[in-house]
Formats: structure tokens, C-alpha cells, sequence
């Protein structure tokens, strides 16, 4: 997949595109029938497939202060979308400007002038340009100039609940993994950067990577989680706190990971994932040193019963 960011992209070559656009953040299920749809459409009829999408929410433009964070990085979103098949994926900056733009001028300009879409597929509450005003109601009159035809692809509903970032978010924040599961087709994933921490875990005789994570992301609710960290292509148990160490005062909300069976070298400054599979317990206060070693010892035994062999393959 062609990954292209900013407006300087544009326009693209001649050749024609099915396209769709969103922020697209978490690559859920929804998302991924509009990807599907327009692969399929694009393959019909010949021409190339294009995703367009943002560099950051348009909420932190339009109301700042009120974005949530967010499901995904730029760079896991672009990976995600490249394996639905999605042949180019266009990264344009939501800034004031942008969110200024007449929805017919989007369409004449980005969609026809910029990527020469004959035919768009999307979500069926999609909206753009200014103030929202064009809608997938309005949509195909808007294109219809240009012959740009349009289609709203249904959202999508498992056991009557709707799937859509938001309800992910929420999940996320209360704990829930089982939602985030359904509704993404995968675990959750955090991506990040170790950092060097204060040496309390290695202390204990349970060394821990400290995650320094993007601080647009959202670190689900507080807890003590079990999952999978991968580092480098390599993948290992791993019990995490999602947390403030309160046995030590009290911390920012951080992400520190133990991995089962890691022997290499110290990792501050390499980059590590960490998918979640379980909540294991809430994060507590010990009173004394023993209590704690204690606790972090049956949380590393629950982890490593609760992942199998074959998650690490």
C-alpha cells in the first residue's frame, strides 16, 4: 500500500479510484466493511482503491479540549487499513483550515479533483466539510456533477449493539476487553516506547518495561492486565499494570509490563506492543514489600495460564 500525507499529495496520477473517508480510528469491524465494499468495488471496476483520513481527530480541531483519545496510532491505523487491501492511503492534516472547507468544494477538490474518485463508499453516518453540511444524503447530488456516484455502507451491529469507535472508548476506559474484542475482530492493542523507570520491578525479581505510549492514546482502565508483548517481531507473555503504583505514593497513570521468559538485554528506547487478553484483578496498596511480591507472583502465574503457546507464534 502507497501511504501519502498532505494536501501537497495531491492531485493523484489520472488513474481512477473507488475511495472512502473517515478517521477510521481503531480499525473496527464497521470500518472494515467500507473497506471491504470499496476493494470490492475498485476491483470491479478496474481501478485503484484510496482511504483518506486524518492525522489527528477533528474533534481536538472543532471543539479542543473535547477529542477522546484514541485506539490507534497513525502508524497501526495505516497497517490495519493496508490489510483490508486498501491500495492507497492518504493522510491529510485536520487543521482549522481544513474543517473551513464547503463540503462541495471537498467534493470537487480532494474526492473528484484529488484522487479521481468515480465512485465512493461510506459509512453511513459520514459527514464532511463545514459545519457537517454534507451528508451521505447529500452526497451523491454533490457528485453527481462530476459523475461520482456514492453508496452509504450500513454500520454494523453485533447483538443489537452498534460497533463504533466510541463504544470501544468506553469499554476500554470501565476495563471491558470483551466488547473491544467483538467489535475490533482482535485484541486491543497498545503500541509504545520504553522508557527507563525507577528500578523497583528488577528490585523484586520482576524487572518491568516501562511503556511511554503516545499521549494522544487511551490506556484503558487501572488494573492488572495479562497479554502479549511483542517486541521486534517476537512475541512474550506478559502480566502489565495499567496503573499509578500506589504501594510506592502515588504516579502519572502509566503502563509497566513484565514479560515472562524475556532474557535480552535492557529495552529502554526500543519500541513494544502490548496486546490485551485479560483483567486480572484491580490495581491495590500493599502495606509491606512481601505483600506485593506476593500478589505480582500469582499475576504472573494467571498470565501465563491464561496465554497459550500459540498466541506467541
Amino acid at each position: 500500500m502507497q501511504v501519502l500525507h498532505g494536501v501537497e499529495a495531491l492531485p493523484l496520477d489520472d488513474a481512477r479510484s473507488v475511495v472512502t473517508v473517515g478517521f477510521f480510528d481503531g480499525v473496527h469491524l464497521g470500518h472494515q466493511a467500507v473497506f471491504r465494499r470499496v476493494v470490492e468495488e475498485a476491483s470491479a471496476r478496474g481501478v485503484r482503491s484510496v482511504a483518506i483520513t486524518f492525522d489527528r481527530h477533528p474533534r481536538e480541531v472543532l471543539s479542543p479540549g473535547d477529542q477522546p483519545r484514541l485506539l490507534t496510532t497513525v502508524a497501526r491505523k495505516a497497517s490495519l487499513i493496508e490489510a483490508a487491501g486498501i491500495d492507497v492511503l492518504i493522510v491529510l492534516a485536520f487543521d482549522r483550515d481544513f474543517s473551513l472547507i464547503p463540503a462541495d468544494t471537498f467534493v470537487a477538490e480532494t474526492l473528484v479533483g484529488g484522487v479521481h474518485a468515480v465512485h465512493a463508499a461510506m459509512g453511513a453516518n459520514f459527514t464532511f466539510g463545514f459545519k457537517a453540511r454534507g451528508t451521505m444524503a447529500t452526497l451523491p447530488d454533490l457528485g453527481a456533477p462530476f459523475g461520482l456516484t456514492a453508496e452509504a455502507v450500513p454500520l454494523v451491529e453485533i447483538d443489537g449493539r452498534t460497533v463504533s469507535s466510541t463504544s470501544i472508548r468506553d469499554a476500554l476506559a470501565e476495563g471491558d476487553l470483551a466488547w473491544p474484542l467483538a467489535a475490533l475482530g482482535r485484541r486491543f492493542v497498545l503500541d509504545g516506547e520504553v522508557v527507563t523507570g525507577h528500578g523497583r520491578g528488577k528490585g523484586l525479581g520482576y524487572p518491568t518495561a516501562n511503556l511511554r505510549t503516545w499521549p494522544r492514546l487511551l490506556l484503558p482502565g487501572q488494573g492488572i492486565y495479562a497479554g502479549v508483548a511483542e517486541h521486534r517481531g517476537r512475541r512474550y507473555r506478559t502480566a502489565f499494570d495499567v496503573g499509578t503504583n500506589p504501594t510506592f505514593g502515588s504516579e502519572p497513570l502509566h503502563v509497566e509490563a513484565f514479560l515472562l521468559d524475556y532474557d535480552g538485554p535492557d529495552l529502554p528506547g526500543e519500541p513494544l506492543s502490548i496486546e490485551f487478553w485479560a483483567r486480572l484483578r484491580d490495581e491495590e496498596r500493599y502495606e509491606d514489600i512481601q505483600a506485593l511480591v506476593d500478589a505480582i507472583e500469582a499475576d504472573v502465574q494467571r498470565a501465563s495460564a491464561l496465554v497459550p503457546p500459540s498466541a506467541l507464534s
